[in-house]
């Protein structure tokens, strides 16, 4: 019993213990700029104050040594589909059911977590698997990165996205809005009410043909203009936000004149598009990694499906081109790897592609905090080591930003004032 009760007790002290960080080096995303010797204190999932120096400790506090680390805010992967991930044709199971998907699930948003991402936007699943993970892991029941989600992906009839592609006629029912397939603006808001009353934070859209999808083109429209402004009218009713999957340039133009939110992939990307994003303040989600990921399979006779293969060579080495461009031009850019295409926690990759194709490395890491804070619309509470935000924070062994491949070195991850990773074996309890 007396055991019993200085357990109790040891957890209530700790309870309302401030925890306090002392860093060596630290990026402020918000300048652009590195700041070093430096005590960030956190009391209450929150930051409360940033101290130059290292401050006195009280001995109700918690002190994390992470000096001799590069201390930056949780990491923000705008693309993830955490359902699965890309298998050869020889892998590929036949079916996955939705149990198996939620499964996996689980175990590549830890995965995903311990990579140094605090929050993902999930665009696109089978059903309600990311809804439910999202819910579970706010709730504690599942450790797991912050999770923005649309649901189910809204296709047309034989578009990527449509669940029934590649089937026998006579082993599915027709696909409703409900199901995420639509044909015509009235359709639309059918699909999105949906969606929201699925309980998604946003809807995803796939405007043009896709890499993996099972159909001929990978970039041809597939909605008409009137079809996307209605998805866009309502998403917006509804306080939703709008991401397209677009590859060719015609369905990626009609997506950005509606107003959507961000364009995903975005391989064949004209300058009169870049301009109209510039104008319209379209975010571009270039997920390098994916392209490069696929492109590099393609060489491999029978990993993909004959109708993909070609597909999977021709697009895959256009986004990092499309990327630089966009760049250049002053397109604004958040971060996202489509992990699911390859594996979960390689999400760092995509610093490298992103830096490889003309991007600085600051800049890399600016595109996966404040600015993927700001597309999501949370900049107030996310993105940046700032007082008042909440304390995402993570750091990695090494300097990343002489070079990239050292984002690999997740030595630490906060979420929320909670140590969910630690390597440096540290934290001294005062």
């Amino acid at each position: 019993m007396i055991k019993f009760i200085l357990i109790i007790l040891f957890f209530s002290f700790n309870l309302f213990a401030s925890t306090i960080i002392y860093t060596s080096s630290y990026i402020d995303v918000l300048n652009g700029k590195v700041i070093k010797n430096s005590s960030i204190t956190i009391d209450d999932r929150k930051i409360v104050s940033i101290d130059n120096g290292y401050i006195k400790v009280s001995k109700n506090d918690n002190l994390i040594d992470l000096r001799g680390l590069t201390v930056m805010p949780g990491l923000m992967d705008m693309h993830v589909h955490f359902g699965g991930e890309y298998q050869s044709k020889a892998e590929r199971p036949i079916k996955v059911e939705r149990e198996m998907e939620a499964i996996l699930a689980t175990a590549h948003a830890y995965t995903t977590l311990k990579a140094g991402f605090t929050t993902v936007r999930q665009v696109g699943d089978s059903g309600l698997v990311a809804i439910s993970l999202r819910d579970v892991i706010k709730n504690g029941y599942v450790i797991g990165p912050r999770i923005f989600t649309s649901g189910k992906s809204i296709a047309t009839t034989g578009g990527h996205a449509d669940p029934t592609n590649g089937k026998a006629v006579d082993d599915y029912e027709y696909p409703t809005p409900e199901d995420g397939v639509i044909n015509g603006p009235y359709e639309a808001f059918t699909a999105v009410r949906q969606r929201y009353k699925d309980g998604a934070d946003g809807i995803k859209l796939t405007v043009t043909g896709g890499v993996l999808s099972v159909a001929k083109s990978g970039d041809n429209p597939q909605f008409t203009e009137e079809e996307v402004d209605a998805v866009v009218k309502a998403a917006k009713d509804y306080g939703m936000w709008v991401a397209v999957h677009a590859h060719g340039s015609k369905g990626m133009k009609r997506a950005v004149i509606a107003g959507v939110d961000s364009v995903e992939h975005g391989t064949f990307m004209t300058e009169e598009i870049m301009d109209l994003m510039i104008e319209k303040g379209t975010y571009y989600v270039p997920t390098i990694s994916a392209g490069e990921f696929v492109a590099e399979k393609s060489k491999i006779d029978n990993y993909f499906p004959e109708i993909v293969r070609p597909k999977a060579a021709s697009v895959g080495p256009q986004i990092g081109d499309t990327f630089g461009k966009a760049y250049k031009k002053g397109v604004k850019i958040a971060f996202g790897t489509d992990a699911g295409v390859q594996p979960h926690g390689t999400n760092w990759k995509e610093f490298v592609y992103m830096n490889q194709y003309g991007m600085p490395a600051i800049e890399t890491i600016v595109a996966a905090t404040i600015e993927t804070a700001k597309l999501l619309g949370e900049s107030d509470t996310l993105g940046s080591i700032s007082v008042g935000k909440i304390a995402d924070i993570i750091a990695i062994s090494g300097k990343p930003l002489e070079d990239m491949n050292d984002m690999q070195n997740v030595y630490f991850v906060m979420k929320s004032g909670k140590v969910y990773f630690n390597k440096v074996n540290w934290i001294i309890y005062l």
